[in-house]
C-alpha cells in the first residue's frame, strides 16, 4: 500500500483486531459499534452481546466503566482510571485492568461517540508477584545454609545423648517418656531443617518426557486411600489431546502431591476435589530467537473455606501456616519447583467457594536451559 493511500474501513478493523489491548468504541448514544477480538476475549461478552447494543446496559455492574466512558461523552474529553479497576466476569475470574477513554470527533470536530481501551494488569501482577516470591525464596536460601551448619552438628548430638541416656534408665521406664521425647523433638527439628535445605541446595533438574494425566492419575490413585473415611471424591476433567512435557518426575510427583494433600486438608468431608488440565490461554513463555510457547495449566479445586486475600500475600512466606502442625514450608517448597521448571503457582477464589490452585508449566520439547520472558 502507498503511503498517500488512504486506508479501508476493512483495514482499520484488521489494525485493531491486531491490538493485544481490548478497544470497544460506540456512538454518541452510547450502542457500541465496534469489539475488536481482545475485547471479546477479555470481557466474557461475545458479538451478539455487545455490537448494537448498549455498553451501559452490558456493563451495568462495572460502575467505574460506565462513569469513564458516560464522562468522555457528555464532557467531550479523554479520562483515564487513576486506580486499577477489577473487571467482574460472570464466567472467568476477575480481571485487574487500566482503562482509558476518548470522545471521538470527526473532520468536523462533531462529537460521534467515544472510544474505550482496557489494559489487562492481571498477568503483570501475577508476574510480579512471582518475582516476589523468588525474592523471598533467595533470602530463605541464604539463611538455611547457615541455619543448617549451625543447628544440625548440635541437634546430633542432643539426640544421640538423649539415646544414650534411655539406654542408661533401662530400669527407670517412667523416664523414658522425657527421653523419646527428646529424640522426637530432635527429629522433628532435623525435619524442617532438611526442608530449608530443599530451599537452598542447588539441584540440577532431571529432565524426561512426562505425560502430566497419567502423572496425576498415579499420585489422585495414591491419594485416594487416605481420604476413604472422610468420602472425598476426585473429579477429572483431563485434556488429552496435551502433549508430554519436559520435567524432573521426583520434583512434579512432590508438586503434585503436596498440593493435592493440601486440597484434602482443607475441603470438607463428603465432598469433592477437581483435578483439570488443558492449554493455558493467558499465559506464553518467550525465548530469545523462538516463537512463544503456550503454558499447560493443571488446576486443583477445592470446596474448603477459601484463601482471603490477605492470607494469599502470606501463603508463600516460610514458616507462615494456618494449619495446625503445619510448619509453612510445603507452599513455598512448592513456588521452588514451579520456579525451576519456568512456571507460575497461583490460588484463586472459587465464586461457588474453595479455592482453585492453577499451576502452569511451559510446553517445552528437549528444552535447552535459558533465561525466559514470561508474558502474554
Amino acid at each position: 500500500m502507498k503511503p498517500s493511500q488512504q486506508l479501508s474501513q476493512q483495514e482499520y478493523s484488521l489494525i485493531l483486531e491486531n491490538i493485544g489491548d481490548a478497544v470497544i468504541a460506540m456512538d454518541q448514544q452510547g450502542v457500541i459499534i465496534f469489539c475488536n477480538s481482545a475485547a471479546h476475549n477479555l470481557t466474557g461478552l461475545s458479538e451478539k452481546q455487545t455490537m448494537q447494543r448498549c455498553f451501559f446496559e452490558c456493563f451495568l455492574n462495572q460502575q467505574t466503566l460506565c462513569y469513564l466512558a458516560r464522562t468522555a461523552l457528555d464532557e467531550g474529553r479523554s479520562i483515564s482510571s487513576h486506580e486499577t479497576v477489577t473487571l467482574k466476569i460472570p464466567t472467568q475470574q476477575q480481571r485487574q485492568i487500566s482503562v482509558t477513554v476518548s470522545p471521538i470527533f470527526s473532520a468536523s470536530d462533531q462529537q460521534q461517540g467515544a472510544v474505550i481501551v482496557l489494559h489487562d494488569l492481571t498477568t503483570v501482577h501475577s508476574l510480579e508477584g512471582a518475582g516476589r516470591h523468588a525474592d523471598q525464596l533467595t533470602m530463605i536460601k541464604t539463611m538455611a545454609a547457615g541455619l543448617a551448619h549451625e543447628i544440625k552438628n548440635p541437634l546430633g548430638g542432643i539426640k544421640g545423648s538423649a539415646q544414650l541416656l534411655q539406654m542408661e534408665l533401662e530400669e527407670k521406664p517412667e523416664l523414658h517418656e522425657y527421653t523419646q521425647l527428646i529424640v522426637r523433638e530432635a527429629e522433628r527439628i532435623n525435619r524442617i531443617i532438611e526442608e530449608l535445605l530443599d530451599l537452598s541446595r542447588p539441584r540440577k533438574a532431571q529432565l524426561e518426557s512426562i505425560n502430566i494425566g497419567q502423572l496425576l492419575n498415579k499420585i489422585v490413585t495414591l491419594q485416594k486411600t487416605t481420604v476413604l473415611d472422610r468420602d472425598i471424591r476426585f473429579k477429572w476433567q483431563l485434556d488429552p489431546s496435551i502433549p508430554d512435557i519436559s520435567g524432573d518426575r521426583d520434583l512434579l510427583t512432590r508438586l503434585f502431591l503436596n498440593l493435592i494433600k493440601n486440597g484434602c486438608e482443607a475441603t470438607p468431608d463428603h465432598s469433592e476435589i477437581l483435578v483439570q488440565t488443558g492449554i493455558d490461554t493467558e499465559y506464553h513463555i518467550s525465548l530469545p530467537g523462538s516463537r512463544p510457547t503456550p503454558m499447560v495449566q493443571i488446576s486443583f479445586y477445592d470446596q474448603g473455606a477459601g484463601i482471603s486475600a490477605s492470607e494469599r500475600e502470606k501463603i508463600f512466606h516460610p514458616f507462615y501456616t494456618t494449619r495446625t502442625g503445619g510448619n509453612g514450608l510445603g507452599l513455598p517448597i512448592c513456588q521452588k519447583i514451579v520456579s525451576d521448571h519456568e512456571g507460575l503457582l497461583q490460588f484463586f477464589d472459587r465464586q461457588e467457594g474453595g479455592t482453585q490452585v492453577k499451576v502452569l508449566l511451559p510446553l517445552f520439547h528437549n528444552r535447552t536451559k535459558k533465561t525466559p520472558d514470561k508474558g502474554k
